[in-house]
């Protein structure tokens, strides 16, 4: 199947402001690409781009004052079928872990692992090694969280999430990620598209996704605690240590977001090749 996905940002700006912009498809995912979803901006102004620490792609540029509209649309095929779960993967033994895991094992700014070890050894320490273990995660935290826009903040960390009980896909996927390094799986925390195909109606307004990926196996395997559930076309944008690592915007000024739009639809193999 093919896949449209997009964004609409529009900023008003009372200066000059430079910003970080982490939008594109995700490398990983190139030979997937059908039409690039290049970044433009509405008054043209100047892109230069570069990787950050962990791969993914940034764009840099100096929004002027007023409004500026930034855009992206791309095609991507996808195989259609729901993600295959790892919930039966091995767990990698400590002393084995590839060095470059090792960071997704730390406390970061919103995954405090200091405060969260204890509840999650109380919590899963007799549940089964590797896939099983992480599995038993996701279930705690999509049954222990209630997803909600309106109490939805910025600044929410893994443990405030924890205590609150309410949050949205990011607060899901930091007290996981959080919980899994608190019990020796290195998780990191990833942003994309998430449509809603192959669910059923009524569905809600569309936003960019938080899911997160744990080592097991030998290799990075998605597991998502606010869905919990096997989801077709995910789009992977950007990998880090929790959300600061991935925002999709960094602003260095005085602004306000005044119109924000994420889509992402199966399209007709004809349309793509219209375009």
């Amino acid at each position: 199947m093919l896949i449209q996905v997009g964004y609409e940002l529009v900023f008003d700006c009372v200066q000059e402001t430079p910003m970080i912009l982490m939008v594109n498809i995700h490398y990983s995912r190139a030979s997937d690409i059908v039409s690039p979803d290049l970044l433009t901006t509405d008054p043209l102004t100047q892109v230069t781009s570069y990787r950050d620490r962990f791969g993914n792609w940034c764009s840099r540029i100096v929004a002027p004052i007023g409004k500026i509209r930034l855009k992206g649309m791309g095609v991507i095929r996808d195989s259609g079928q729901p993600e295959r779960l790892a919930t039966s993967a091995q767990q990698v033994a400590l002393q084995d872990l590839p060095e470059d895991t090792l960071v997704f094992l730390m406390g970061s700014r919103y995954c405090e692992t200091d405060l969260l070890s204890n509840v999650a050894w109380a919590q899963f320490g007799q549940t089964p090694l590797g896939g099983p273990r992480v599995q038993a995660i996701c279930d705690f935290v999509h049954d222990h969280i209630t997803f909600n826009y309106q109490n939805a903040r910025p600044t929410r960390t893994a443990w405030e999430a924890f205590n609150e009980r309410t949050g949205v896909c990011r607060d899901f996927t930091h007290l996981a990620v959080a919980f899994c390094r608190a019990m020796n799986i290195p998780a990191r925390y990833c942003t994309g598209y998430l449509g809603d195909m192959g669910q059923p109606p009524p569905y809600g307004a569309m936003d960019f996704a938080a899911w997160m990926e744990v080592y097991l196996d030998g290799g990075w395997q998605t597991f998502d605690p606010r869905n919990n559930a096997p989801r077709i076309g995910r789009t992977l944008i950007a990998q880090g240590r929790d959300a600061a690592d991935v925002a999709i915007t960094t602003t260095f000024g005085p602004c306000t977001l005044e119109s924000f739009q994420v889509w992402t639809d199966e399209i007709a193999e004809r349309a793509s090749a219209l375009r």
